[in-house]
């Protein structure tokens, strides 16, 4: 059970460094839909098509996903967590970087804090150094 939105956020990208489709799925809500958009593919919708598209995911091993400069607007029932996902591949050339826009939304139900929506948008790949500052919170 996560107690706060940002534990169930913490699982799920841990879920990714590992692999671990089991902790994955755990992060999902299971009493109402959920959906994920991963950059560049298709819309997947419900629980079944969420597990077997993570399960083609980490047949490729663990995914190096670092989460950063969230934004996040909390309400009592809901959570929308706006932030830049970084992720590394090794190369044999070295390791690269890419970088996505991502928008992770978490609502509270019986069994706590659950995602219910991860999309994630490929960002410029001249990343706007502004968007890597700390900055204030203001949006305008």
């Amino acid at each position: 059970m996560f107690t706060t939105p940002q534990e169930a956020e913490q699982a799920f990208y841990e879920a990714l460094r590992q692999a671990d489709l089991a902790l994955m799925m755990r992060v999902w809500a299971d009493d109402e839909e959920v959906v994920c958009i991963h950059p560049g593919g298709m819309r997947t919708i419900g629980h079944n098509a969420l597990q077997s598209a993570w399960q083609q995911i980490f047949a490729n091993g663990p995914v190096n996903i670092q989460p950063i400069q969230p934004m996040i607007m909390t309400s009592v029932m809901s959570s929308t967590h706006v932030l830049i996902e970084q992720l590394t591949v090794s190369t044999a050339q070295g390791s690269q970087s890419a970088h996505c826009y991502t928008t992770n939304i978490f609502h509270k139900g019986r069994s706590g804090w659950k995602m219910v929506l991860h999309h994630a948008s490929h960002a410029p790949q001249e990343i706007d150094l502004f968007d890597l500052q700390d900055r204030p919170d203001t949006l305008h």
